[in-house]
């Protein structure tokens, strides 16, 4: 009879085919690299079957490595759901949340949230992660965060959703824009313009691009940046327009700049912030909780 696999061993194995190498995987689990692939190897003979195949190149997993890693990211998250459990059983912001955030939010919100929470909840942990939307909500269903704040609508299976308030969109250019000194600014001042966008992967872009009715077909679109920062960098410099959210504002993006920025007649014409956590979370009290504190700071 085979013996019993450990938690850590599957851990390993789980970290060897997220990264695909035995080096980088040991390093995530802080191990050394003899550790883990012993690990491994240990785990193979508990089940009598190889999962790694290994050359001088890459580490591949076998057909039977891949179901096998399947089976234990679920046991792993059952695991990590039942601590949790335990966790949510005693009072709310007294132990760890791993929280994942997009870069579009974190500069704006996070460095007040996480004062404030440090004030009212002292023995809270909050781990923070940063990065764009789909690797956060992967990073959710594979357990490795507990809640996500970002822009919601974002596809995503088996979650649930709460959002907290919607952060306007204004129209920023150059002071000496043709739109500069518009006296009401509608979205369909837009078309044609010179709209610098962050690139794809960051759910601003398409968020600003749909609360504006506007396809990619109806700007131009001369420069895609990885920031914002750098977006009002180019916008300050003449080289086009933007749309920026309403926290980036309130953060003062602009100081230093000479750009100008109107905010649009219509309405709802914003994204909206909201949280995001698996289905199957034992914390949902406690996520709620936790969108209401940030909703209430920011209404």
């Amino acid at each position: 009879m085979a013996r019993q696999p450990t938690l850590k061993q599957l851990r390993y194995l789980c970290a060897v085919a997220e990264h695909s190498h035995f080096g980088n995987a040991a390093k995530a689990c802080h191990v050394s690299q003899s550790t883990l692939s012993a690990g491994i190897l240990e785990l193979e003979d508990a089940l009598g079957a190889a999962l790694v195949e290994r050359n001088n190149r890459q580490v591949i997993l076998t057909t039977l490595g891949r179901e096998v890693v399947d089976r234990s990211r679920d046991i792993l998250m059952d695991v990590d759901d039942l601590v949790a459990i335990c966790d949510a059983s005693s009072e709310p912001f007294t132990g760890k949340m791993r929280l994942g955030v997009i870069p579009t939010i974190a500069p704006y919100i996070l460095p007040g949230l996480l004062k404030r929470l440090r004030r009212k909840h002292p023995d809270f942990q909050l781990f923070i992660r940063e990065d764009l939307s789909g690797h956060l909500v992967d990073a959710l269903h594979h357990g490795e965060l507990d809640v996500l704040l970002l822009a919601l609508p974002y596809p995503a299976d088996n979650v649930e959703t709460m959002h907290l308030f919607n952060d306007e969109f204004v129209f920023a250019c150059p002071r000496d824009h043709a739109l500069a000194d518009i006296k009401k600014m509608t979205t369909t001042d837009l078309r044609s313009q010179d709209l610098l966008l962050l690139e794809d992967g960051h759910c601003l872009r398409d968020h600003a691009l749909e609360a504006c009715s506007l396809k990619d077909s109806d700007i131009s679109i001369p420069y895609q940046a990885t920031s914002l920062n750098t977006i009002v960098q180019m916008v300050a410099n003449g080289i086009g327009v933007t749309l920026l959210p309403q926290m980036a504002l309130d953060a003062r993006i602009l100081t230093g700049t000479e750009v100008k920025v109107h905010p649009f007649s219509e309405h709802n014409v914003s994204r909206s912030i909201g949280l995001m956590w698996r289905k199957k979370t034992p914390r949902r009290a406690e996520f709620t909780l936790l969108g209401e504190f940030i909703a209430g700071e920011n209404s």
